[in-house]
């Protein structure tokens, strides 16, 4: 597979890693990014295991608590400019009111809203408006009690990122508090239980290729995975994390401590996972003036 200037910056771009090494790291893996960047962090080059930033998407997520059920709603749009209109906002608000009612983001497309189903109440705001949206998707959460935060908030209840926690018990501050930690960490899973085996196996992989690469005998390797191992799932359940609001403190420790217990949670971000084409400024005149 030909490695092109553009794979090799978007690595450079999501690792820290020199262009040699990043280049290198493609050619070893037959141009796969995400066995790059783990080939990267075995050989010790890259500075973080993060990935290239493909948030990229603008629109709103809209959250809506009723009762033990809650929502979160993603309405994408083209421009920021638009999420940042009334009209706009007021129509992800009405969607998240239907989401209560609905299971899945299709049954919510096919919905009646207002005498029109969503889908067709977006075609509507497409023709007005004059900029593509979708409705990308939703999740819903169940649980005796749901707190709900909205992180850079366009206007009440809807903004960028959008979390809703489950929990048991009353103390609705601290599940709120927890919920501000899950959009500012973003777990991955509840505890170690709910996370996905594929993550964990992948994460054993590389920090045993990692500890290879020191030559140490196979038993003392073994022995420094376990504790690689306890740190990672540490930093990736949410109940083992560090709290942000007392990092004295696990997340689970102060939920027990406020008398409450999290069963679950729900974390939306605009655009998350969605890759869009860059251009350069030059370029985009560019091609605006037919050049």
């Amino acid at each position: 597979m030909a490695i092109t200037a553009a794979d090799v910056k978007k690595l450079r771009e999501s690792t820290g890693a020199g262009m040699m090494d990043a280049k290198k790291a493609l050619t070893e893996t037959d141009g796969d990014f995400d066995a790059a960047v783990d080939w990267l962090r075995t050989k010790g080059l890259a500075k973080a295991a993060k990935k290239a930033d493909r948030t990229a998407a603008e629109g709103l997520v809209a959250v809506k608590v009723e009762g033990g059920t809650g929502v979160a709603v993603e309405v994408n749009s083209e421009t920021d400019f638009v999420a940042k209109n009334a009209e706009f906002q007021s129509l992800v608000s009405g969607i998240a009111d239907v989401a209560l009612n609905v299971s899945s983001v299709e049954e919510l497309a096919a919905a009646d809203m207002g005498g029109k189903t969503v889908g067709d109440q977006l075609t509507s705001a497409i023709a007005k408006i004059g900029e593509n949206m979708t409705l990308r998707r939703m999740e819903k959460l169940e649980g005796e009690n749901i707190a709900a935060y909205v992180h850079n908030a366009a206007t009440d209840g809807m903004g960028k990122i959008g979390v809703l926690v489950a929990f048991t018990g009353s103390d609705a501050t601290t599940a709120r508090q927890v919920a501000m930690h899950i959009a500012a960490i973003n777990p991955a899973a509840l505890n170690e239980a709910e996370l996905d085996p594929a993550i964990v196996e992948k994460e054993k992989q590389v920090q045993m290729d990692i500890a290879r690469e020191s030559g140490k005998p196979e038993q003392v390797i073994e022995k420094m995975i376990e504790g690689r191992m306890k740190k990672f799932l540490s930093e990736v359940t949410l109940v083992n994390q560090a709290f942000v609001v007392n990092p004295d403190l696990t997340v689970g420790a102060a939920a027990k401590e406020a008398g409450i217990e999290i069963t679950g949670f729900v974390r939306v971000e605009v655009g998350e996972g969605i890759e869009v084409e860059k251009e350069d400024f030059a370029a985009e005149v560019a091609k605006a003036a037919g050049a």
